[in-house]
């Protein structure tokens, strides 16, 4: 039954109810940042529980990143972490306390990335100085890229990392008020970008295949400019896209009478380490796709390192407007991404790395199956895992010592794509759970299900 004290309404009088209570309040804006909570004390009277309880809530909630405790002068609604960031990436980031288990942050696992030791004692200690007009990429790592290239590119250049190749084809691509189809679910920063370049987002859905023909045929018809998608371990869903669903895409931009001008952009955020096969819809439509692949999964996201290959028109300018800033990436950084390709041991620390992931996706998806949750089928190092609800979810996991990302940044809920995705979801990095999976599997398990029994709950703590 629901009651309301200290002006806050709780139902229920366990630390699952008073946390869940107190979430939802905070996520529908009935508490406001930087509010004065009632104090543990004064909250048990009222309920008439214990201390200890209401104590057990509020840490749920501090480690869920909801509140902040100041000692004597009290626990508040936290204020807005990481507000120098994008309104959906700052969602995305969360709260930045310690935990015992952190399967939020989409990044691989640093154990599994390749010893950097040989690479930089193959490189020479002494930075080049070549002219600020020299190509910005090195032959030798442009002969590696071609050579692994999905089609035969016009143009390939190197830039920092792949949200900086997909925002500068965007700006090279898309005017204010123009149409961008975009995964729904996808990846926040993508919103973030789109919205700072005043374009309008047309969703698109993803099924365990990639972009579902039906939902482009019916964006085509709002005639976009650019089509954005990922084709392999897909944010957050992991889905890859098959030969099959690529040229049928592919086929579909060819012959619809809105397709002919559209750009595709291509984020091969995660191939190195995926085990899915190589696909890009540039093996049919070469002169409308922009292929980038990136290296921050597989070989470290600080090398910032990610390659843009596919038509001149479109890579060139990119090139030219790059001039006018940072100019190059750092032609040392492209040397060592090159020895870390080419060299032997590298190549198979990548490779086991792969199967690592793999192997940890596999080990979840038994283990919660296990617990009656059925996953979804996973590439790369996230998974989507629907829950009952997504703040109580949170909650309940970060009790458990388990950070996982809210499902809801992905969604773009501001009107771009509902009906695609009703539900609630949270994404899970499991490249980065070495260990225990069923343990792990039996916390979100009880957190996807409205009342699982014989699971984990506030009063079962994981450890």
């Amino acid at each position: 039954m629901e009651t309301v004290h200290s002006g806050i309404e709780i139902d229920g009088g366990s630390p699952s109810d008073i946390a869940a209570s107190i979430a939802r309040l905070i996520t529908g804006g009935r508490l406001a940042p930087g509010e004065r909570l009632p104090t543990v004390r004064a909250l048990a009277a009222e309920l008439g529980v214990s201390p200890a309880t209401v104590s057990q809530a509020w840490q749920a909630l501090s480690r869920a990143g909801l509140i902040v405790s100041r000692g004597r002068a009290g626990s508040f609604v936290r204020q807005a972490d990481a507000s120098w960031l994008p309104p959906r990436t700052q969602g995305l980031a969360g709260h930045l306390g310690p935990t015992r288990l952190d399967l939020s942050r989409g990044t691989p696992d640093p154990l599994l990335l390749p010893r950097l030791g040989r690479a930089l004692a193959r490189v020479s200690a002494i930075a080049d100085t070549p002219s600020y007009h020299d190509l910005p990429v090195i032959p030798e790592l442009e002969r590696v890229l071609r050579d692994g290239w999905p089609y035969e590119a016009e143009a390939v250049t190197v830039v920092d990392g792949a949200l900086d190749a997909v925002s500068r084809a965007l700006e090279a691509s898309v005017r204010f008020g123009d149409r961008v189809a975009v995964e729904v679910p996808g990846f926040p920063p993508f919103f973030d970008l789109l919205d700072a370049l005043g374009a309008s987002r047309v969703p698109v859905a993803v099924d365990a295949e990639g972009v579902t023909p039906e939902s482009l045929s019916a964006a085509l018809g709002q005639k976009p400019r650019v089509v954005l998608l990922q084709p392999r371990a897909q944010n957050p869903t992991g889905a890859s896209m098959t030969a099959e669903r690529a040229e049928r895409l592919a086929r579909l931009l060819a012959n619809h009478p809105n397709g002919a001008d559209v750009l595709v952009i291509e984020d091969d955020h995660s191939g190195q380490i995926s085990t899915s096969a190589d696909v890009s819809l540039g093996r049919w439509l070469p002169d409308r796709v922009l292929h980038v692949r990136s290296f921050s999964k597989s070989h470290g996201p600080d090398l910032r390192i990610a390659a843009i290959g596919g038509p001149a028109s479109v890579v060139d300018p990119i090139v030219a407007r790059r001039m006018l800033g940072p100019g190059w990436t750092s032609r040392m950084l492209q040397r060592i991404l090159v020895d870390l390709l080419t060299d032997g041991e590298s190549m198979d620390e990548v490779a086991e790395a792969t199967r690592q992931y793999y192997a940890r996706q596999r080990a979840l998806a038994a283990a919660l199956e296990g617990f009656g949750v059925e996953p979804t089928r996973s590439d790369g190092i996230n998974t989507w895992l629907p829950v009952h609800d997504e703040r109580s979810a949170l909650v309940q996991l970060a009790a458990a010592g388990i950070r996982v990302a809210p499902g809801s940044p992905f969604l773009a809920p501001d009107g771009a794509g509902g009906a695609f995705v009703p539900g609630a979801f949270v994404r899970v990095t499991v490249g980065m759970m070495r260990e225990d999976a069923s343990g792990v599997a039996a916390a979100l398990a009880a957190a996807a299900l409205p009342h699982p029994p014989g699971v984990y709950s506030l009063e079962h703590r994981w450890a």
